[in-house]
Formats: C-alpha cells, structure tokens, sequence
C-alpha cells in the first residue's frame, strides 16, 4: 500500500513539475512576444511610482496582455527596483521584456512633447519640442527668448498639457549669477534662490516638474558638480601645483573659458598648469573680464588696456597664481583636463582664426609665439579692411 502511494506521490510530482516547467517556458515565450499595441503610445511614468501601477496603465492602454507577467516578468529580470521617471515612447508591438527595459534603461525624454529652457552663455532660449511617433526623434516646435518680445501660443499650450517634460540645460561655462537669473524666469518653477558660489553648478540637463522649487534645482546641480570634482580630484595625475580641489575648480573655470574646441582642454590645462610650476602669472582675459562683469553676463566688448593694468582679485596680469574663485561653472571635460593635464612644454597660445571654435596654436618659447601672435594680427587686419 505504502508502495504505492509512493508511486503516485513521484508520478505526481514529476507531471507537476513538468507542468511547471511547460507554464515557464510558454511564459517565458509570452514575455518576449510581440505585444498587442497596434499604435505606438507615450507612457508616463511619474516619480515615486512603482511597477505594479506602471503595470496597470500598460494593461489599460492596451500595451500588454497580462499586468500580472509584465511584473513578474521584470522581477524575474531583477529590474523591478530599476524604474526610472520619465515619458516613454512604447512602440507598436513593443514586448514586455522591451518596455521593461524602456521604462528601467531611463535617460532622455522620449515620448510626446518637452519645453527644454537653455541656459547659454550670451543668452537663454525656451525651446518647445515634440517627438515624432513614427521615428521616435524630437521636432522642434518653436525656439524663443524669454526676455524678448511675446511668448508664443504654442509655450502656454503644452505648459499645461498632461504629459509635457520640462528640462533645464546649463551649457558649460556659465556663471552662477546667470543660472540664477534665468531660472527666476522660468515659471513653472516656485520660490526664491540666493546665488550659489561660483564654481558650485554642473553645466548638464535636469529634469524638472512644475512646482518644483528653484532651491531644490540649484541643491540638484551643487550635489552633481561636487561629485564630479571629487572623482576627478581622486583620479588626478601625480605632481599637479594645485594643493586642493577647489584649486582645481578654479583651474578648470579659466580652462572652460578660454578652451576653443573640447579637443584641446587638454593642451590649454598644460599651458596654465606649466606657467604655475614655473611661477609665471596665468595673464589669461577671462579672469580680468570676471573681476569687471562678477559673472553678471557677458562683457560685450573687448577689454581695454586700463582693465588689463587694473588692480582686481581676478586679474591675472596682476596677481600671482590663481584668483580667489572660479570664474565659471566648468563642465566635467574641463575639471578633469585641469587635473590630467596634456603631457607637454607649451607656455604660450593664441587664437589660430577669428573663429574660436577652430582652437589656438601653442608655443613653447616666446619668439614663436610671437610669430603666432602676428599670423593672428594679420587675420584681424584683413577683417578690418
């Protein structure tokens, strides 16, 4: 009797674990499929959500057979602790283990429409963009500045549509003063914001709701910019003249400002990092133009030869060494060229063409130098004429 009962508990338990394995395997096979959205559709995932709702909208919208799978799916994947915020674009016949990873894999806004206010050096524009379902690429709606003329109907349109991402871009080299009096303008934001230390901000792209406070983005971009100093500071090539990483963030300020192509950060960090070693001054314009302007926007002209002779903190004609703060907010690429520098002898540059994006030409001594200088003046003549 005992025997077989025996008998049928294993025979049970094999048919049940083959069972088993066959439901695995066809969900397995569920979960890769092609999914039965016949339409690509933009998914909003909002911040503090979880899977299961994310789950639930797929289901309702169509975009997945079972809510159930999909998260099952994704726990099975170890991705359910991955979900990122955002608006995604889910195309037609997206899978579920393919809108798992477009929903966990995050990054740019990729669905329906994004104001994007950029924060330039000479001026800052609103751009209003929508993404085209059939490529999945932004189209830009319309470009405009917000300290001129009318807002175009489209902005006040899509501020207030459902769906609508809002980014912030600071494009490196900006000041903090100018970070602050643009995101005052920006209106969906809320509250007031002292200026941040110069040297403090991250120039990259953040995310932002409306009602967000401009406090809390300003805190957003000093956490970034502190731990990209403290990566590079701790990756820094041996025997540098800089006793601290401020030191270096002010190193990387100039570097950002007088850098023509990102090709050359490198060259120029040697330049400036070779003139301390030998104890020269950095004699470098941007600084003299910081201790006019303190970073409230450009200067607008050319500096005058009593602005060169002038006593100022950032003067580096004047002073030795480095100025007391940064002169900017510098991009990654320049804090890590300021702390591995190019391996070179270079103590001089000066503009190769009187466009800045076509770099400088380095000098080793002063007498070729000199010869780069003239090729310049020369340019600048056949301009005037």
């Amino acid at each position: 009797m005992w025997r077989s009962i025996a008998s049928n508990a294993l025979t049970f338990l094999v048919v049940a674990l083959f069972l088993f394995g066959g439901v695995l395997i066809w969900a397995q096979r569920e979960y890769h499929a092609q999914g039965p959205l016949t339409a690509a559709i933009c998914l909003e995932v909002p911040r503090g959500t979880n899977m299961r709702a994310v789950s639930e909208d797929l289901s309702e919208q169509g975009a997945v057979k079972s809510a159930i799978m999909f998260r099952v799916g994704a726990d099975y994947g170890d991705k359910t602790q991955a979900l990122k915020a955002g608006s995604y674009l889910v195309p037609e016949g997206a899978s579920m283990a393919e809108i798992t990873d477009i929903v966990t894999r995050g990054g740019a806004s990729t669905c329906g429409t994004e104001v994007v206010y950029r924060i330039g050096i000479t001026r800052a524009t609103v751009q209003v963009r929508a993404v085209d379902p059939a490529t999945g690429r932004y189209e830009e709606q319309a470009s405009f500045d917000p300290g001129e003329g009318d807002t175009p109907e489209i902005y006040a349109e899509v501020k207030d549509t459902a769906g609508t991402r809002f980014r912030v871009a600071l494009a490196e080299g900006v000041t903090s003063w100018q970070v602050v009096a643009e995101l005052t303008q920006i209106d969906v934001l809320d509250g007031e914001v002292d200026v941040p230390e110069e040297g403090s901000l991250a120039p990259d792209s953040y995310e932002i709701l409306p009602g967000d406070s401009r406090a809390d983005v300003i805190t957003r971009m000093k956490e970034r910019q502190e731990v990209i100093l403290a990566q590079a500071w701790s990756n820094r090539a041996a025997g540098l003249p800089l006793e601290s990483p401020e030191e270096a963030l002010i190193l990387a300020s100039i570097i950002e400002k007088e850098t023509g192509g990102p090709q050359e950060r490198r060259e120029v960090a040697s330049v400036f990092v070779n003139r301390l070693d030998k104890g020269m001054r950095l004699q470098t314009d941007p600084t003299v133009i910081y201790g006019i302007t303190k970073g409230e926007g450009p200067l607008g002209r050319g500096l005058r030869r009593s602005e060169l002779d002038a006593e100022t903190p950032w003067n580096t004609y004047r002073i030795d060494g480095l100025p007391p703060t940064p002169i900017a907010n510098p991009g990654r690429a320049s804090i890590e060229a300021a702390l591995n520098p190019a391996d070179t002898e270079y103590i001089y540059f000066v503009a190769k063409t009187l466009d800045p994006r076509d770099g400088h030409n380095f000098a080793v001594t002063l007498d070729e130098h000199n010869r780069n200088v003239a090729a310049y003046r020369a340019l600048e003549a056949q301009r005037d004429q």
